[in-house]
């Protein structure tokens, strides 16, 4: 199997804004079609603070990853965040996410990034697993805390 990451690009707004909205409700996120777009936009635009990738066929993808990035001194350079990963609930636990996940790290490793982080809820467990598999691993001994500006 091979799942290819296309990335996104302004006239894909559409049609990631529809996965997002679908990611938001399994999630349980409250963010209107307006905060979605205006999250997602610049990086489609080419900001160079993330990326966006689509998953599967580029007219019908079955999901989606955005990655943002940011300065690791403990890393030694470049470090991505993968913020969202979504791939569709009828074609789940067929290894997607785990082959999308290796694919974007071969990718960033090429593009200079030096490490991949995401936050995962601890009671996750299947989740954990497809990201055990593709090489992560829990870091116990750091938590995140968060300010809202």
């Amino acid at each position: 199997m091979t799942t290819a990451l296309h990335l996104a690009q302004t006239a894909d707004l559409a049609t990631l804004t529809g996965l997002m909205t679908r990611y938001g409700a399994e999630a349980g996120l409250t963010r209107t079609d307006d905060q979605r777009t205006a999250a997602v936009a610049p990086l489609l635009e080419g900001s160079p603070y993330g990326a966006a990738y689509l998953l599967g066929p580029a007219r019908a993808p079955v999901g989606y990853v955005i990655l943002t990035f940011g300065w690791s001194m403990a890393h030694g350079g470049m470090d991505g965040w993968i913020t969202e990963i979504y791939v569709r609930p009828s074609v789940r636990r067929r290894g997607i996410a785990t082959e999308v996940l290796f694919a974007l790290g071969r990718t960033m490793q090429s593009a200079g990034v030096t490490a991949l982080h995401m936050l995962v809820d601890r009671t996750a467990t299947q989740a954990q697993g497809a990201f055990r598999t593709a090489g992560f691993a829990m870091n116990d001994n750091h938590g995140v805390m968060t300010r809202k500006l």
